[in-house]
């Protein structure tokens, strides 16, 4: 008898590979189209040749493609078939539509190193770059990372480039940090340009300002963006406050003007817009397995491998509360695996095209500044997404039981 092999799920984190492995014989191709199941999978298939590029693809229903393409010929049809050049079939069953994206981008980038950002079609994430290599720091849009230990920060992923672009120019207008590309060579004698002349820019490239001035200029710019601008939208508020106290109305009414000027800005931040070298986040995506979640983690803006959250606790878990649970199992995800700086770029790029997607599947979690998860909001996010209800907005979410564990209808 044919049988494929157990799945196995561990705790740990493992290079990738495909689970499942069947020989496949023609003369014996009901019994196999059976052992495989009609769900969701990534699948490869390598033919006699060992040095033939073996077919890599995802499918919504496993038994049937594999039955279109290695089932018996059909007469005067131009459908791909490969029934007579597959000699092993390997594959990964999958419980949503993001876990088969992130397979199949594993098992093409193992099977085709060369060629598989061709055949993924990645569209990069845009992020804003804060070049704080260069002697006089500026910010741009980029979509290509640098060295990852180099001095430059990155913040993102913006749904699109004219996303960014406006978030960064519209925040750019609260301070005077300067917006030309050059490199500057400071002279007195430069006549500047037409942000200094509109005192939008301390102006180093004509010594308009000293070396300091500006390097705490850019300190606060990067202290807007490491604070998803709470540091800035602080620092009017207490002008404000302190205008008013000295009787200063004028000034505190150009001060409130600021603020609300502000307010909107804020709003273009997205909830997943970081510093890539402290994005971490939790995705809770459907499972095949019944009553489970899949969690992905994401660490330093790279996704670790999928692990299965089973919610009926197992004997010797059933005293802990849910929420020690999954602070478990997220404990138990090594840290962040140094990669490239192409492999970070890829992995945003796949977590950009889930996370803007209109009607997205799963629910997504932001860690804080201390790297601390939102238990009792992760708790009711793996309700819903076992129930396969919408998330909900903060200002929605019902009030979490005290002991963090579902009420009984979702467990």
């Amino acid at each position: 008898m044919l049988s494929p092999v157990p799945r196995l799920w561990t705790l740990a984190y493992n290079e990738f590979v495909l689970t499942h492995r069947l020989e496949f014989v023609p003369e014996r191709d009901a019994e196999i189209f059976a052992a495989v199941p009609a769900a969701p999978a990534v699948f490869l298939l390598r033919g006699h040749d060992a040095q033939a590029e073996p077919y890599v693809s995802k499918t919504a229903n496993l038994r049937r493609r594999l039955q279109r393409l290695l089932g018996p010929v059909e007469e005067r049809t131009k459908k791909l078939n490969l029934r007579d050049r597959v000699c092993r079939i390997e594959y990964t069953p999958t419980g949503s539509d993001f876990e088969s994206g992130f397979v199949l981008y594993k098992v093409l980038r193992q099977s085709f190193p060369k060629t598989y950002a061709a055949r993924l079609r990645f569209r990069f994430a845009p992020l804003v770059k804060l070049h704080l290599e260069n002697e006089y720091p500026r910010a741009s849009i980029t979509t290509r990372l640098g060295r990852l230990n180099g001095r430059s920060l990155y913040y993102g992923p913006f749904q699109s480039r004219p996303a960014a672009e406006k978030f960064m120019n519209d925040s750019l207008d609260f301070f005077k940090m300067r917006r030309c590309v050059d490199d500057l060579h400071p002279d007195p004698k430069f006549p500047g340009c037409i942000y200094s002349e509109m005192k939008m820019c301390l102006a180093p490239c004509f010594k308009g300002c000293t070396d300091e001035e500006y390097s705490a200029e850019v300190s606060r710019v990067q202290t807007y963006f490491d604070s998803r601008g709470e540091s800035l939208a602080r620092e009017l508020s207490a002008q404000r406050e302190g205008a008013s106290a000295n009787l200063a109305f004028e000034e505190a009414a150009a001060i409130h003007v600021r603020l609300e000027k502000l307010r909107p800005i804020l709003t273009q931040f997205p909830e997943i817009v970081r510093r890539i070298d402290r994005l971490c986040a939790l995705i809770i995506q459907p499972c095949r397995q019944p009553d489970s979640v899949t969690f992905f983690l994401v660490q330093n803006g790279s996704i670790a491998d999928p692990v299965v959250f089973c919610i009926q606790p197992a004997e010797h878990t059933k005293s802990q509360s849910m929420e020690s649970r999954v602070s478990a199992v997220l404990d138990s995800f090594p840290p962040a695996k140094t990669g490239t700086a192409l492999e970070t770029m890829e992995h945003l790029a796949r977590l950009r095209r889930w996370y803007y997607r209109g009607g997205r599947v799963g629910e997504i979690f932001l860690a804080d500044d201390k790297n601390i998860f939102p238990m009792r909001r992760i708790v009711r996010g793996i309700g819903r997404v076992l129930r396969g209800e919408k998330r909900e907005d903060d200002s929605t979410l019902e009030i979490q039981r005290g002991d963090g564990s579902l009420p009984r209808s979702s467990a």
